[in-house]
């Protein structure tokens, strides 16, 4: 692609991926690449910024991350975000120390430097989101104060000269509430990019790559049905046609009737031009799956047996060359990069087997997120009910279900979901969710039903706002709803005494249980 980039350089944080997220909702194509990155190969890439990102070291301790003091004579504008504002100020000469007072979470900013092209619109007081045990103490020669909080005499900084710029708090957070603005002045007015990032291009440039990468090959699709594979599918459907086979594989932890539903969407009458298999590997799943209850191990077992599955459809249907997933930007970032933490191994990144036979692994959305997977699912013309699809994990209730995962755990939970989803788009919530479901705890706890005693699971029901996948915010349902669902699964779902709801956000939670 050649559209223009703003680089990101990625210290080990666990959201730094957001800034990307953030920079791209001004337009501007973004990449984020680990620390390791040489000065080489940013010039190669010719970025129009760079941003440096969080991280959980103290920059002056052994083994610290660090980086060529040479990025900051490139003459590309940089601008250093927390462990980045860092690094900055240690590595040109200035102080960093352990703060007196640490800050996590909210914080009132006040602009100091009214001239500043950073905070270009933003004056007097706002709010930022710091997560800080370090700070700069002392200033590099040339940089001069920008931003300031009760805590943080040095909140933010800069050198114009140079095209240097810091700020201690994250402005890609939604808790910075005018995080946003901060980072289109930056890529937009001091970078100078115009934002030619559109999904229009993305399109034409992505249909004629996957051309090209296949020629008179055959790929094979993983369809699930969900908004990423769907427009994975209409994307390679586009660009080779019949050469593409797609495969549906119930592995017996879908949601109730939900492989029915994928048929009826996909198959023989339902208007799309694909080659539609589905196959039926319940029993497969579930042998590979007894006994096991640590989530990395179900969740490779599951990645593992699905490229099983597809490499014994590829024989049936001939020579295949590419396997094509709807993989995103978030599977890639929670999977591990560069130094970051592994948070989850999603099932068709890090959970994939080290052999597969295929030729080639075709993930044409791995650099999108959500919403702009979404953009391209309306350009291409795919109905509305499958591009606002609420997201469903690849190992499907293997990871709502905690501990063993047993073909009676799954039809509790579906039961269980069924009734949860069904309550919540009676009262007309569903619109305002990003993603909601039930899972099954491993907890069993005492009750009484008909004046009996009862020994049964407890189900906890999760409900988030988000826009971006990457941090959410726990739903405050009518409690009436709550009320509704809970009274409905005791007495519907046999084998439930105990109805649970998680109020908590990510991070520190991940939206999904395992």
């Amino acid at each position: 692609m050649k559209n223009e980039l703003v680089l990101v350089l990625d210290f080990g944080g666990q959201y730094n991926q957001l800034i990307a997220r953030r920079v791209r909702e001004c337009d501007v194509y973004c990449e984020v690449h680990p620390h390791t990155l040489t000065l080489d190969e940013i010039r190669a890439k010719a970025p129009k910024g760079i941003i440096l990102t969080g991280g959980p070291q103290s920059v002056y301790g052994d083994g610290a991350l660090s980086y060529d003091v040479g990025l900051f004579a490139l003459g590309v504008p940089v601008l250093g975000i927390c462990y980045g504002s860092q690094l900055m100020a240690h590595a040109l000469g200035g102080e960093v120390k352990s703060a007196e007072v640490s800050e996590y979470g909210r914080a009132e900013a006040e602009v100091v430097e009214s001239s500043s092209r950073i905070f270009s619109g933003i004056s007097g007081k706002t709010v930022v989101w710091m997560s800080h045990t370090d700070r700069v103490t002392k200033l590099p020669e040339g940089f001069t104060v920008t931003a300031k909080t009760t805590d943080c005499p040095i909140a933010a900084f800069e050198d114009t000269a140079r095209g240097l710029y810091a700020t201690q708090f994250h402005p890609e957070v939604m808790h910075t509430v005018e995080g946003q603005k901060m980072l289109r002045n930056f890529v937009r007015d001091i970078c100078g990019c115009k934002g030619d990032w559109t999904m229009g291009p993305f399109i034409e440039n992505t249909v004629a790559a996957l051309r090209e990468k296949i020629g008179s090959g055959r790929a094979l699709c993983a369809l699930s049905g969900g908004v990423d594979s769907s427009v994975a599918a209409a994307l390679l459907s586009k660009a080779i046609g019949k050469q593409l086979t797609c495969v549906f594989v119930d592995h017996g932890l879908l949601r109730k009737n939900e492989g029915d539903e994928v048929e009826a969407a996909f198959g023989s009458g339902s208007g799309f031009d694909l080659n539609f298999v589905r196959v039926d590997a319940g029993a497969q799943f579930f042998a590979k799956l007894k006994g096991v209850t640590e989530p990395e191990q179900k969740r490779k077992i599951i990645g593992e047996e699905f490229i099983r599955v597809f490499e014994a459809e590829a024989k049936k249907i001939g020579a295949v060359d590419f396997l094509v997933q709807g993989t995103i930007y978030p599977d890639v970032i929670e999977s591990g990069l560069g130094k970051a933490a592994v948070i989850k191994s999603h099932h068709n990144v890090g959970g994939l087997p080290d052999y597969v036979d295929f030729k080639e692994i075709v993930e044409p959305l791995r650099l999108l997120f959500k919403d702009e997977v979404r953009k391209v699912g309306r350009a291409l013309g795919l109905p509305e009910a499958i591009v606002n699809r609420q997201p469903f994990p690849g190992p499907g209730l293997g990871i709502r279900i905690i501990g063993e995962v047993t073909p009676e755990k799954v039809k509790l939970v579906q039961e269980a979901d069924a009734i949860y989803r069904e309550e919540v788009a009676n009262a007309g919530a569903d619109k305002e969710l990003a993603q909601y479901f039930a899972a099954l705890t491993n907890m069993r706890s005492v009750g009484v039903m008909g004046d009996g005693r009862t020994y049964d699971y407890a189900v906890a029901l999760r409900a988030v706002l988000t826009s971006d996948f990457m941090t959410a915010e726990p739903a405050r349902l009518p409690w009436d709803v709550l009320a509704k669902v809970a009274s409905r699964i005791v007495n519907e779902v046999r084998g439930v005494n105990r109805v649970l709801y998680d109020c908590t956000g990510k991070p520190p939670a991940t939206i999904e249980f395992e």
